[in-house]
């Protein structure tokens, strides 16, 4: 069986919208991707329990992208009043979590043209280097203080 779908341009539009002291402070920031095929959005409840939402590898399932493909990820925090924090884990066991407050998104843009694909490092004891930078292996969520809805986006090509 053949597939009818027809891949598509995905644009991505940053729009801050500020005036101060009567003047225009704003700015409009767009990126397109080309070459989207596969897209993924769902509203999880996350508990404060740390768990595992996604993961990547070489082969696709079940919660699981293929990392060469996956090229544009989104996370926002849907509660009115408690933080998230989203932790991502690369194939060296490297973790960064990051604090997403009350109504935030977070971006997370993969290489254009290699997906999560030596994307990521960080280090505890010093500088992270773009030399050791490895494959993103899985996101976890922990709510803070009570579940929070979390929306996610993930586009593949």
């Amino acid at each position: 069986m053949a597939s009818t779908l027809t891949s598509g341009t995905m644009t991505v539009t940053l729009v801050e919208s500020l005036t101060l002291n009567g003047k225009d402070q704003g700015s409009v920031n767009k990126l397109s991707i080309s070459g989207i095929n596969s897209i993924s959005k769902t509203i999880v409840t996350t508990t404060t329990d740390k768990l595992e939402y996604l993961a990547f590898g070489t082969g696709v399932g079940k919660g699981t992208f293929n990392e060469a493909n996956v090229r544009y990820m989104r996370f926002t925090n849907k509660d009115d009043t408690n933080f998230i924090v989203l932790f991502f884990t690369n194939e060296s066991s490297d973790e960064v979590g990051i604090k997403l407050d009350a109504g935030q998104s977070y971006i997370w843009n993969a290489d254009i043209n290699g997906g999560l694909v030596d994307n990521m490092d960080a280090n505890s004891g010093g500088a992270a280097s773009s030399g050791q930078l490895a494959d993103i292996t899985k996101v976890q969520i922990q709510a803070d203080t009570a579940s929070c809805d979390v929306e996610m986006f993930v586009a593949s090509t």
